[in-house]
Parts: structure tokens; sequence; C-alpha cells
């Protein structure tokens, strides 16, 4: 039992006490926006196909989607960010409420193709964080047997941009067996995976696309700008 419930170091002006009204809001009317990103130029991607798969089950669940090309994207750093291919890549970004991440597992990693698309998005273009609170879903495709070490980094990428992970994802092994001639998924446990992926991002994407300010405001950068807030008046004053 706690006999000091006291909290000397908490600036009670910035604290905020949780509630379910504050968590609920109007809901928007319309579609959820998703946005798809795929990590290989192969002319046969798989992780492409996937994605492809991914967006049919989207529409059918009512989403609107938009599937970023990487082709012609230039590498971080060797590229201006007034490139067409970044501007598109981070207006998509924006638009935006959702996201679904696939990529190849390569070397026991992401592709550096994956990887060079989130490295051009910044933590943050302008005053606002292009990524914070948007939902994601993760998956990847093997070339053999299943690993999931793909997925596992690309939570750690999603945490990073802030973004809400929802809780399953998708591993394909030995995807070149998985499609068929035209490019279309068979079925499969694996395609089943994926719709259930797909659902659950659909389901989580409704519940916070409308409340993720709220979701991802935090008491620490509250602190941060009230402090600075009190500095520069404290400039002017004097």
């Amino acid at each position: 039992m706690l006999n000091d419930l006291s909290l000397p170091n908490v600036d009670s002006e910035q604290l905020d006490t949780p509630t379910l009204e504050k968590c609920q809001s109007a809901p928007s009317q319309h579609a959820p926006r998703i946005l798809l990103l795929y990590g290989s130029l192969r002319e046969r991607s798989f992780s492409r196909l996937v994605i492809e798969e991914s967006a049919r089950l989207l529409v059918q669940f009512g989403a609107e989607v938009k599937i970023f090309n990487p082709e012609g994207l230039p590498q971080p750093d060797s590229g201006d960010e007034t490139h067409p291919k970044v501007q598109e890549l981070r207006e998509l970004m924006q638009w935006s409420e959702g996201q679904v991440w696939c990529s190849p597992e390569r070397h026991g990693a992401m592709t550096g193709i994956f990887k060079s698309q989130i490295d051009w998005v910044p933590l943050s273009i302008g005053s606002v964080r292009p990524t914070q609170g948007k939902t994601l879903a993760v998956m990847q495709v093997c070339g053999g047997s299943q690993s999931f070490n793909v997925v596992n980094q690309l939570r750690v990428l999603g945490r990073w941009m802030r973004m809400v992970t929802i809780p399953n994802q998708s591993s394909v092994p030995k995807a070149f067996l998985e499609f068929d001639e035209s490019g279309r998924m068979k079925p499969s446990a694996f395609y089943n995976r994926i719709v259930d992926v797909m659902e659950e991002l659909m389901k989580f994407t409704l519940l916070l696309r409308d409340n993720k300010d709220y979701f991802v405001d935090r008491y620490s950068e509250r602190v941060e700008t009230a402090e600075q807030l009190r500095q520069r008046v404290n400039q002017r004053a004097s």
C-alpha cells in the first residue's frame, strides 16, 4: 500500500488525466487513406505483388489506397529533397492515415531500396511530424524458409517514426511459390494471414485516425514546450 501519493517532480499544469471521452472524437466520413510501400525494383517483385494483394483487400474493406513506386528515388544524401520522387513520397506520407510496409529479406535484413524510402522522410516537415500517430502494418517476403528478421526491423523503424504498429504481421516464405504467372497470390494460409493483417489494420486505423494527436501527446514534450514559452516571455519582459 502506498503511503505517499504526492508527485513532487510532476508539473501539475502539464499533467493530463486520460479519460474515455478524450479518446473519442467525431469520426471522419471519408475512406481511410492507406499508403503502401515495397522494397524491390525487380520486374517480378514479390514484395510489390504482396503489396498489390494487400491494396486489393484494403479497397474491399473501404480504404482509399496509394502505392509508392520507389523506382527513380535517389539514395539519401546523394540527391536533393526537391527531387520529384522525394516530394511525392513526402506528400503521400502526410496524406496517409495508415501504412503498409513490405520488404524482401536480403542478407538477413530489409533491402536498401526499402530503407531509403524511410530515410527520405524526416521526423518533422516544418512543424508537422508526417508519420506520428499513423497506423502501420509490417510484412516481409523470403526467398527461402520463413524468417521474421525484416518485420522485427520494420517494427523498430515504425516506433522510431512514432507510428502505431498493429500486433499482427505477415512473413511469406519461398515467395516464388506463392504466386501464379499473372502475379496473383495463390490460396494458402499465407494469403489468409495477409487478409488478417489488412483487416486488423483497417480496424486500428478507423479507431485511431481521428484521435492520433491525443494519443501521441506527451507529458515530457508539454513540459518542454511550456518551459520554452516561459523563457521567451521572460526574455521579452527583460
